[in-house]
């Protein structure tokens, strides 16, 4: 099998080019401003003049104005839109531009609901839940909870690392893996050592496999 990394969060030119130097199939620039990692526009025209052709620059929103969303694709290339709040159906669709839809898991059924109510997306993203956070929590969750029958590819995001992305792979066989925190030295600041272990992890059980 093959997963495909997403690597979010990014704040720094020098870590999106460390990010595609080790493969990263996407990157991901948080435009919510609570989020430590989050970028201005000015900020993300810079990082998004790093990404190379055959990369995805992806725009991470938080129940956003859409105006907000609007200006942010007038000002950048954005190949895909990932809304990681409660945004509805109608809304995530309604820019005409591919976009992927984030839950944060705590109880069994969410995921196939949402995999129902999303139907559109280009993909479901699943990540822990936390009442006061929208994704970057650096925690799991139980991965028992994610349906073996996936309408839409599946993305796993939540506390993974270097130390566990073979065997969330090995286990949930995802679409493909999302990491921030996992990465750092600190929060919006990767950790090139820390990028290339993971790879190196990701490649290494999806070779094997």
């Amino acid at each position: 099998m093959t997963a495909r990394v997403k690597i979010c969060g990014l704040t720094r030119p020098q870590d999106v080019e460390a990010a595609v130097a080790c493969g990263a199939d996407a990157i991901g620039l948080v435009f919510y401003a609570p989020s430590p990692r989050a970028v201005d526009l000015e900020q993300a025209r810079i990082l998004a003049a790093k990404v190379p052709a055959f990369v995805s620059a992806t725009g991470l929103f938080v129940n956003p104005e859409r105006d907000y969303v609007e200006a942010v694709l007038d000002a950048l290339p954005l190949d895909l839109l990932q809304f990681h709040g409660d945004e509805s159906p109608e809304f995530c669709q309604s820019f005409g531009r591919r976009w992927i839809k984030a839950v944060r898991v705590r109880e069994p059924g969410q995921i196939e609901q949402a995999f129902a109510d999303y139907h559109q997306a280009s993909g479901l993203l699943v990540d822990a839940w936390d009442p006061n956070r929208y994704g970057g929590t650096g925690q799991s969750f139980n991965w028992s909870l994610i349906p073996e029958s996936r309408p839409l590819p599946l993305i796993l995001a939540g506390g993974l690392s270097s130390d566990n992305v073979a065997r969330a792979i090995e286990q949930v066989r995802p679409w493909a893996v999302d990491v921030s925190g996992g990465v750092e030295e600190s929060k919006g600041k990767k950790d090139a050592t820390k990028l290339s272990q993971f790879f190196k992890e990701v490649h290494r059980v999806c070779k094997t496999d």
